[in-house]
């Protein structure tokens, strides 16, 4: 029987970490995700935990330590946001090609400038390539969730690769909400105990980290990392049946809602998802056929899965919490067409970039949205795919 409670999503996820008790945290602070290692360290000051929390002096070192700490056989752990992240830029990459399993929660926040501290998704968007496992949360009890199966999707030996969970500055992170805990010793023995095969403080291998990689062996150790983001598609998979059996809460790489007798589909990610059920169940009652498909996992991506599920719609719109300013769409936009194209899937698909710095997405304008999409229904064209949601007239 689980713990009811009533936390903003900042505080379930560090509720989490102390579940979890990860043997280093090194963080600095930065709006909105401040609160997480905050809260952290009051269990670190009250005893609760054993960690090793590393106060650092900027974002780049918070992510250095934790490099240093998976390297050296430790489990680590952050949480940051925007610039935060930008700073920590060389370092997301350098994780990554080491194959560290280091678990970030990413508050999502605008990336300056101009500055600006509010909500949108160009922060995980700036490095979705940049080899990380990427799980996107709707609200508190899934950001919570996804905390806690993160370790052992990320340490799988199939894996072994850095993952960070999203969710939306402020929008969740500030807010508080019922939620459901699972018990300390049940956490304990869901997420394991980290066991590293090869780690820089075993005496009895002796190994050398990050060294030069030149022309004869980096591309085969860019490949392996490929290979390692596809093998991680099975082991969310299987962590989400385990914690389904667990909780009875139920995730799989997407969520569809009320798509399968639907015409028409918006995708999006996070909490937009939220207001767009809302819009969908009132359309219903309308007799309107609209559905919603929320990506939980964005890397890695699942195209051939997310295609099949969009493949018997009449329209379809991709929503982006961030402008990739290529003046072709925005990166959930280009995977998801890419996935459509590769498999064959011919629906007329069209973009809304929206919610840029935290502009207000409100159900009037997710039922803009659909509008639109009826009228593509009708005669089977998608013109201008690419578009503003929100906007102020006359200044796009």
């Amino acid at each position: 029987m689980g713990i009811r409670e009533r936390l903003s999503g900042n505080e379930a996820v560090a509720v989490a970490m102390r579940q979890i008790n990860p043997d280093v945290v090194a963080a600095f602070p930065i709006t909105p995700s401040t609160e997480i290692p905050q809260y952290f360290s009051t269990f670190v000051a009250n005893g609760q935990v054993d960690t090793e929390f590393v106060a650092v002096e900027s974002e780049h070192s918070a992510m250095s330590a934790c490099i240093g700490a998976e390297a050296a056989g430790a489990r680590a752990m952050t949480a940051t946001s925007a610039n935060g992240l930008s700073l920590m830029w060389e370092m997301i990459y350098i994780a990554s090609s080491l194959r560290l399993p280091i678990v970030l929660n990413l508050v999502n926040r605008a990336v300056s400038g101009p500055l600006n501290i509010h909500n949108d998704h160009s922060d995980a968007m700036g490095v979705r390539d940049a080899g990380w496992i990427m799980l996107f949360s709707e609200n508190n009890q899934e950001a919570y969730d996804n905390t806690l199966m993160a370790h052992r999707i990320a340490e799988n030996p199939n894996v072994k690769l850095p993952l960070m969970i999203c969710q939306d500055g402020f929008i969740t992170s500030h807010s508080i909400e019922n939620i459901e805990l699972l018990e300390d010793d049940k956490v304990k023995e869901f997420v394991g105990e980290y066991k590293p095969e090869h780690y820089l403080l075993n005496q009895k291998e002796p190994i050398a980290v990050g060294p030069l990689d030149l022309q004869s062996y980096l591309f085969e150790h860019k490949a392996q990392q490929a290979e390692a983001m596809k093998n991680a598609k099975q082991v969310i998979k299987e962590v989400s049946e385990d914690f389904e059996k667990l909780t009875g809460r139920k995730y799989e790489f997407f969520e569809e809602y009320k798509l399968d007798d639907a015409e028409m589909a918006i995708v999006c990610m996070n909490s937009t998802a939220g207001t767009t059920k809302a819009v969908v169940d009132k359309l219903r009652e309308q007799g309107v056929k609209a559905g919603l498909l929320k990506v939980r996992m964005y890397r890695p991506f699942p195209a051939e899965e997310i295609a099949n599920s969009l493949s018997n719609l009449k329209a379809v719109a991709v929503l982006d919490k961030a402008d990739s300013l290529n003046a072709a769409g925005g990166a959930l936009f280009e995977d998801v067409v890419s996935g459509m194209y590769v498999n064959n899937k011919n629906v007329p698909v069209v973009n809304y970039v929206y919610g840029i710095g935290g502009r207000d997405t409100k159900e009037t304008d997710i039922e803009e949205v659909y509008s639109d999409l009826s009228k593509i229904v009708e005669t089977g064209k998608a013109e201008n795919p690419y578009r503003y949601l929100g906007l102020r007239k006359g200044e796009k």
